[in-house]
């Protein structure tokens, strides 16, 4: 009878299988897709366009947004994480497929083809880089033009990340126009208001941004014509439009359709009054911000709207979802680490030659940059999300769980290791009976710390798609949106506080006189 039922059992389970296989085409006959944007405004905004363009197709269309930099998209897009994201032409040309300015469209499509993607649908507008001043920084140093500044070595420069070390970014410019200046990197999203309190004197942007206009900025014209054409388009995977047709076609349509006006107007709808991105792509879809109705200045393109209080920023909207995300990302990173941090403090503690080499790795791992390390684990994963992220906070996560249990374990009189022995007890009895029970009050503050680290780290994961409350940190970093930033950053901060105290608690147990005993 305890045979039958395991099989019995077994049989069930397998017999569910074959009915969730055979049902999975119906399940999944609508067509799926997952639409990526970069970490700034005008890219989550078309994200959210192509998303909603999609579901009128019919489509279960996911936006994946805020993924991080070009590298960390394209990564992405390669994988098959997602299938189509907004790209700008130069970006393509210079940067992805490493081309020289002004390449044939037909050399462009060729070496996409080898990648398994396709770059089509020009949305109608063009959003180039450039330098820009405040005006009264320009007017001081006779600053009209990028050569201008070979004559004002003394500027303060700050540029975008991306902008300092990309093909078609700094390096190349300032070798076209010989510029003497060592910029400085800033977030691009904090950068407009580090010029407004004059904390710099120049900065990269987005020719389509809306606060050029709103802070009255002098943007530098390229009179060597160092830039390239940033035209907006769409990267995609080249299998796309057969395999999800009905949501091409809409897509397709979007052809054309955002002239520069449209744009800066949806730009200033995010960054200056506050609109959510959703919201924002569903009036455009729905034809409510017609060319004719935008406004000549960005600034007022739309009228304010009330901003949320910071509570209501912080338990409003989807805050159940990334707590949700974030306890997940934190409890399976942490668990990992755990099952693999204390066998190695283990073997640390037992080989001295070895506990050094091991220390010495898992520190290691804790210098590694975490954005680099998660753009690392994307091809060699072959997806983002949850999966690299897991990796990744796992990794960082072993350094204290090894070192205190290797710490714990060499802490263990020897006169009590020596009397499991002459109790006859084998070495694996000896480390389960005497010596971790001892060493647990040290283990336990080690995970401790590993786990309120790997709350705050978690934040950079939703920089690959995988949610928590990095989300609205990046949202806030794009939109300098200081409400957003700390209805993202306070969660994250409580849950760490939360969870010192639930591990104060517990090693108050272990601390009581028998309690290891036990």
């Amino acid at each position: 009878m305890n045979v039958i039922r395991p099989l019995r059992f077994a049989a069930h389970a397998l017999a569910l299988l074959m009915a969730g296989a055979l049902l999975s085409p119906a399940l999944h006959a609508a067509e799926q897709l997952a639409i990526g944007s970069k970490r700034f405004t005008e890219s989550y905004i078309l994200g959210e366009v192509i998303t909603q363009a999609a579901r009128q197709g019919g489509a279960t269309a996911e936006h994946r947004q805020g993924l991080g930099n070009t590298a960390v998209v394209v990564e992405a897009l390669k994988t098959g994480s997602i299938d189509v994201y907004p790209e700008y032409l130069g970006t393509v040309e210079r940067e992805i497929l490493k081309l020289p300015t002004g390449s044939s469209r037909e050399a462009i499509d060729q070496k996409l083809r080898e990648m398994g993607l396709a770059l089509g649908v020009p949305l109608g507008f063009s959003n180039g880089y450039a330098l820009a001043a405040s005006a009264e920084v320009a007017r001081q140093h006779g600053l009209q033009t990028l050569g201008d500044l070979r004559n004002a070595p003394d500027l303060r420069i700050a540029i975008s990340q991306e902008f300092l070390g990309r093909e078609d970014g700094w390096p190349g410019l300032a070798r076209r126009y010989q510029l003497p200046q060592r910029p400085t990197s800033i977030d691009h999203g904090l950068s407009y208001q580090a010029l407004a309190s004059q904390r710099i004197d120049l900065t990269d942007i987005y020719t389509t941004d809306a606060r050029i206009a709103d802070l009255g900025l002098v943007t530098l014209q390229d009179d060597a014509n160092y830039f390239p054409r940033y035209d907006a388009v769409l990267l995609y995977r080249a299998d796309l439009p057969t395999r999800a047709p009905q949501a091409w076609r809409q897509i397709a349509a979007l052809e054309g359709r955002i002239d520069v006006t449209r744009m800066i107007t949806m730009n200033a709808q995010a960054e200056l009054h506050g609109q959510a991105f959703p919201a924002i792509a569903a009036d455009f879809l729905a034809g409510k911000a017609t060319p004719a109705a935008a406004p000549a200045s960005a600034a007022t393109a739309a009228a304010p709207q009330a901003r949320p209080s910071l509570s209501s920023a912080i338990f409003g909207g989807n805050f159940w979802r990334l707590t949700r995300d974030h306890l997940w990302l934190v409890a399976v990173s942490v668990g990992i680490a755990v099952l693999i941090g204390i066998p190695l403090g283990t073997l640390a503690a037992a080989r001295a030659w070895l506990g050094q080499g091991i220390l010495g790795f898992v520190g290691l791992l804790q210098t590694v940059p975490s954005l680099a390390l998660l753009a690392a684990l994307i091809p060699l994963l072959g997806r983002i999300g949850t999966v690299p992220a897991i990796v990744a906070l796992s990794l960082y996560a072993l350094l204290p769980i090894v070192r205190n249990t290797a710490v714990g374990l060499m802490q263990v009189p020897k006169g009590t290791q020596q009397a499991a022995v002459a109790l006859g007890m084998t070495p694996a009895q000896s480390w389960r009976l005497v010596l971790l029970p001892l060493a647990l009050p040290v283990i336990i503050a080690g995970v401790k710390t590993a786990t309120v680290m790997t709350v705050g780290t978690a934040t950079i994961a939703a920089f690959i798609g995988a949610g928590g409350y990095g989300e609205r940190i990046a949202q806030g970093l794009a939109l300098n949106d200081g409400t957003t930033l700390l209805a993202g950053a306070i969660p994250s901060a409580g849950l760490a506080v939360l969870i010192q105290v639930v591990f104060e608690v517990v090693e108050r147990m272990f601390r009581q006189p028998g309690a290891a005993a036990s």
